[in-house]
């Protein structure tokens, strides 16, 4: 069975005992109001022992009572919307199932999960309603009481107001939570009911860091700004690609990079030398482990278009038919390898060095320095390392050792362009406009890689299919079209390289 999942859209209120919930009739739209509704939940939250779950906002539970009985997991999404999904109660009461840590897998990873608390809420709900009888949203005057189980003993207890939007819209939303206040309630003191009960046991979240404070911050503070923000995009990405989501593979594979990135520019910075270049090599797996499945998929589309875009009488054969079988296949292949590697211990104890490297990271002295006098120089240090590389693509002979130093030159221009958008809240539209020109560089680089692989597998299917007695015609026409857009590239890349504004880099930088 498959997990329920959907988009929660909801405002919490705190409000005293004796406070009147206010009518809602008339407001946007809300026709009636109807009768209340009373309802026990009892609910059991787990957790792992350190609450990776609550310290990322993720709560899950196990609850009865309602009409939406079950195993619940609700995950931050940004603002007043949260992800919500539900499996059936079945006969555990202490085993969370399965299917419902994949979303979570990276945070819980291979970690044992217990109850960290129990809640029980005596609920009366009421529905808003337009003239037509839909459905517009939910209200809620719930009673909470609460008892923390795994980290403490402290009992709770308190009274809130919800509102969840159901068929009506924000201004609604907006609307009664005005009502709301104005009878007296306030705005929830907490993110839910468990991070309430688990008050004074989870970090304070600390607060959103401003343009202006990271151009005034050290090099160390802007350093591990940016990691925290790339971690955190690989596990949303993570959840993203256990979930089959389109397009997670690939965002996935460039927080990885990222990463990899910051630990290649930023290295002067770190004190331990050894454990940044152990972890970079980690960093380096999990790309390869993602790799497969978005090379696959990007080849399939390049082909199948290209076969296309040609005239008809010059396609010999079911050749469309032929490469979008057989990359699927590749793909799909790839694509279980990688979930493989993402359930594997190695991953997990990877993710908790990127953590631990965004928690304590062991700076040099330098890093102590203002970042808008360091980063010049480290980006300065990045851009030469592309510029040795392009020196080798000139010096390579044709074919395979050009092919190389090319998609080595990729690399480094996408090294140098990751390092300059990292900087760039630093050191502004300089960093900005290097970061434009160096994705050209990288996206015509791209092309010809993209040639490279396109090309290998094309001669490998001519080949197949005059071994299987088929007219291989159509694949030699697409490989010639593949060269011919190969040569392209190196012109486009000559081109926008002579305009890459990398001389006296770092003098302008800090200027």
């Amino acid at each position: 069975m498959a997990n329920e999942t959907w988009t929660e859209i909801e405002r919490t209120f705190d409000v005293d005992p004796a406070t009147i919930l206010p009518t809602m009739v008339g407001v946007d739209g809300v026709a009636r109001v109807g009768q209340a509704v009373e309802l026990e939940l009892e609910a059991v939250y787990f957790d792992t022992a350190d609450l990776d779950l609550a310290r990322r906002g993720v709560t899950l539970r196990r609850r009865t009572g309602g009409d939406d009985a079950g195993w619940h997991l609700k995950l931050p999404r940004g603002g007043d919307n949260r992800i919500g999904v539900r499996r059936p109660l079945g006969r555990a009461t202490r085993t969370v199932p399965r299917p419902l840590l994949d979303p979570v897998r990276a945070l819980v990873r291979d970690r044992r999960l217990v109850p960290v608390a129990t809640i029980a809420t005596r609920r009366l709900e009421r529905v808003l309603l337009d003239a037509d009888g839909a459905v517009l949203a939910q209200v809620c005057d719930d009673h909470v009481r609460t008892a923390q189980l795994h980290v403490g003993d402290r009992l709770d207890e308190w009274r809130e107001w919800e509102v969840e939007l159901v068929a009506g819209g924000d201004t609604l939303l907006d609307l009664v939570g005005d009502l709301f206040r104005d009878a007296g309630a306030r705005p929830a003191q907490a993110t839910s009911k468990l991070a309430r009960t688990l008050a004074g046991h989870l970090p304070d979240a600390p607060p959103p860091k401003r343009t202006k404070e990271l151009r005034r911050s050290s090099a160390g503070a802007a350093v591990t700004h940016h990691l925290a923000r790339q971690v955190d995009e690989l596990l949303e990405q993570d959840r993203r690609v256990r979930s089959g989501e389109d397009g997670s593979v690939h965002k996935m594979r460039i927080a990885v990079r990222r990463l990899r990135s910051a630990l290649r520019a930023y290295a002067p910075l770190f004190e331990d030398v050894a454990a940044t270049v152990s972890l970079g090599r980690e960093l380096r797996w999990l790309g390869e482990a993602l790799g497969p499945a978005r090379d696959a998929q990007v080849l399939r589309e390049r082909l199948v278009d290209l076969v296309a875009a040609q005239p008809d009488h010059l396609v010999l054969g079911p050749v469309a038919a032929f490469v979008d079988d057989e990359l699927r296949a590749t793909e799909r292949r790839a694509r279980e390898a990688a979930l493989t590697a993402l359930g594997e211990e190695r991953y997990f104890r990877l993710l908790d060095d990127l953590d631990e490297l965004v928690r304590a990271p062991c700076f040099t002295a330098e890093a102590e320095k203002p970042a808008r006098e360091v980063f010049p120089r480290l980006l300065h240090r990045t851009a030469k390392r592309l510029r040795r590389s392009v020196k080798e693509v000139r010096r390579a002979a044709p074919g395979q050792e050009h092919d190389l130093a090319v998609h080595d030159a990729r690399k480094k221009a996408k090294r140098l362009r990751y390092a300059a958008e990292s900087m760039a809240p630093v050191l502004g539209k300089r960093a900005d406009r290097l970061a434009a020109s160096l994705k050209t560089i990288q996206e015509i680089l791209g092309e010809f890689q993209d040639t490279v692989m396109s090309r290998q597998v094309l001669r490998e299917y001519g080949a197949r299919a005059h071994v299987e007695g088929h007219n291989g015609f159509t694949y030699g026409r697409l490989h010639m079209l593949e060269e011919a857009r190969a040569e392209g590239a190196v012109r486009e890349f000559d081109d926008a390289w002579a305009r890459l504004p990398l001389t006296g880099l770092r003098r302008r930088l800090e200027a």
